[in-house]
């Protein structure tokens, strides 16, 4: 399949720049991932679209403050984004400008309580770097750092919760899954008052999640590896749905992507952690997964291939004309899609 099967055509004033006021208001499109039918409905009403004995699995990965802006010792400025952290005190980062950054160079933040040495130039252009600081570096990060808002998103923003979904709590992401950032406490008890089970698995969300495919061929595509950690009781909830019937509706592309990754041909999983590297696409057979809810993607990204994958490109592709039309919003502060 070619790239620019997935292309389709998206004003930017749709591009969603800000979080409503309430969470749980944006709008939800449902479609029909068999007959492609959709509907539209408001994000709360989400648990009168779920059915008892479904479980909802949710990632609780939560975002880094990633984004450092120092400066040399000379005085020019200089952006640090956390990508993977390697140990020691060292990770992987993304530097600009990178020209300027050689292995050697040292990068200072705050008032000196964070010292960034480069030690490497890595494949890709990436930085490797080691930090200098006292203390504990999620407290240090905590004060100097800055959300790392993906790249479409021009406008600041003035609260750093409202990039994290309320369940958040192993840091580690250095974007949010942002189809989480719809519910609120209340929406879970409802849900769970309904008789839906709620399982949390953890994907740290890389920013390779916004790298854009440039192959023409969807297959020559090398995915971007994330670690993820399914728990026992995760596990448990999710048997336990497939025993008795149940539908498993992840919620965003992280949460099925690990969920995919470690279920066995039955459907079923086991206690894991590890790297995945799995790229869904149309043709893919789920093993697990039954429905979805999800925000709208850029064109021709690995996600909404992933969505195809679900419900089908075309179905995809004509619902999104349709949010087009209707003037949804798109991308991590936008409105959401429930494939079921």
């Amino acid at each position: 399949m070619k790239t620019s099967d997935f292309y389709y055509e998206l004003p930017e004033e749709l591009i969603a720049q800000t979080p409503l006021e309430r969470r749980d208001s944006s709008r939800l499109m449902v479609l029909d991932k068999v007959t492609g039918k959709t509907e539209h409905r408001r994000f709360f009403e989400l648990p009168e679209l779920l059915r008892p004995g479904d479980c909802l699995v949710l990632n609780d990965s939560r975002v880094l403050p990633a984004r450092l802006i120092g400066r040399r010792p000379t005085g020019g400025a200089v952006e640090v984004l956390l990508l993977t952290d390697k140990g020691e005190r060292c990770w992987e980062c993304l530097v600009r400008p990178g020209k300027k950054a050689r292995p050697g160079d040292t990068v200072l933040f705050g008032d000196g309580e964070l010292t960034a040495h480069i030690l490497e130039v890595l494949e890709g252009g990436n930085r490797l770097i080691r930090f200098d600081y006292e203390g504990i570096f999620l407290e240090t990060l905590e004060k100097l750092g800055r959300m790392p808002l993906p790249p479409y998103i021009h406008e600041e923003l003035r609260d750093a919760e409202r990039y994290q979904t309320v369940y958040s709590r192993e840091l580690g992401s250095a974007a949010a899954p942002t189809a989480g950032l719809h519910f609120t406490p209340e929406l879970l008890d409802a849900i769970r008052a309904k008789g839906v089970e709620t399982a949390f698995v953890t994907l740290h969300v890389g920013l390779g999640t916004f790298r854009p495919v440039k192959e023409d061929n969807i297959e020559d595509h090398d995915m971007h590896a994330e670690f993820c950690v399914i728990p026992e009781a995760a596990a448990d909830i999710v048997n336990r749905a497939k025993d008795r019937g149940g539908r498993v509706v992840c919620v965003g592309t992280t949460s099925l992507r690990t969920v995919e990754s470690f279920a066995d041909e039955g459907g079923r999983l086991k206690p894991s952690s590890g790297w995945t590297d799995i790229f869904i696409y149309p043709g893919y057979r789920f093993k697990c997964v039954d429905a979805l809810v999800t925000n709208f993607h850029l064109p021709e990204s690995t996600l909404v291939m992933l969505v195809s994958a679900l419900a089908g490109r075309d179905h995809v592709l004509n619902a999104y004309a349709e949010a087009v039309r209707e003037k949804y919003r798109f991308f991590s502060f936008g409105d959401a899609m429930l494939i079921q």
